[in-house]
Parts: structure tokens; sequence; C-alpha cells
């Protein structure tokens, strides 16, 4: 697959906000569009990329009061949990299609750990290197027309 027919699947929508707008606007766009990032544009140009990582390094710098709200209003209520024995493949059709960045992982009610979209990615791509590799070794010792009659 090609990033080409990602993009056809995806769509070409481009979601971008001007270096001069308010952080707040920045935040009300990517929380209606549900989204975790905004390039930042001046006209064609590419000026920078915001994060909802740099969104909370910004509120931190900043010193936003945050401490009149409590965390159970804007947590997230259901989560998904994984389980040890789920398959990468499952994982990650269910972060995608959910767009979870992170899965907890339970085994019964005993949580394992956390892994995030990272996490399952690096382990996909391990994966089919690992497939790749097996391939190619097996393609490679592919036995003759003539010695395979003989």
């Amino acid at each position: 697959m090609l990033i080409r027919d990602i993009l056809q699947m995806k769509g070409a929508a481009i979601h971008a906000i001007a270096p001069g707008d308010p952080l707040s606007e920045a935040v009300q766009q990517m929380v209606a569009l549900d989204i975790g990032s905004l390039l930042v544009m001046e006209g064609n140009a590419i000026l920078g990329i915001l994060t909802q990582h740099d969104i909370l390094k910004a509120m931190a710098r900043c010193g936003c009061d945050l401490s009149t709200i409590p965390v159970k209003e804007v947590m997230t209520e259901k989560v998904y949990a994984g389980k040890p024995e789920d398959s990468v493949d499952e994982v990650r059709g269910v972060m995608t299609e959910h767009h979870f960045s992170h899965l907890p992982v339970l085994e019964g009610d005993r949580l394992l750990g956390l892994i995030s979209f990272h996490d399952v990615a690096k382990a996909a791509l391990k994966e089919a290197a690992f497939e790749n590799m097996l391939l190619k070794r097996y393609i490679k010792n592919w036995p003759e027309e003539e010695e395979a009659s003989s």
C-alpha cells in the first residue's frame, strides 16, 4: 500500500490554523473535528504543526489554572481494554476504528499494562520484517524445476 492509497481512503481534508490565531481557537477546532493535530499554515506554506502534546506543554508553561476542574469532568469514561492473547492486528484494528492512542491490557480484572498506538505500530513493523525475512529465505531456497522433477 502506498501513501497515495491511504490518502484516497482517508480523503483530502487538510485541517490547518494560522500562526497568529489564538490557541483557544485551535483547541476548539481540534475538539470539533476530533483530531489530534493541526498544520500551522500561512497561505500554502507549512510553518509547523500543532499537536495535543504541544497544547499540554503550553498549558503547563503558562500556568493555566486547572485546579478547579476535577479529572472526572474531562476523562473518557468508557475504557476499552485489550487482552494479552489479542493479536497485534486485532489491537491495531480496534485502536484505529475507535481512534484510541492508548489501550489498557487486562487479564481478567488484573491490569497488566498500558500500550500505545506507537507500541502497536512498532510491533506490526517488527512482525512484518520477520515475515518478510522468512519469505525471502523461502524464495531463495526454492527448488529449481529440474531438481523438483528428479
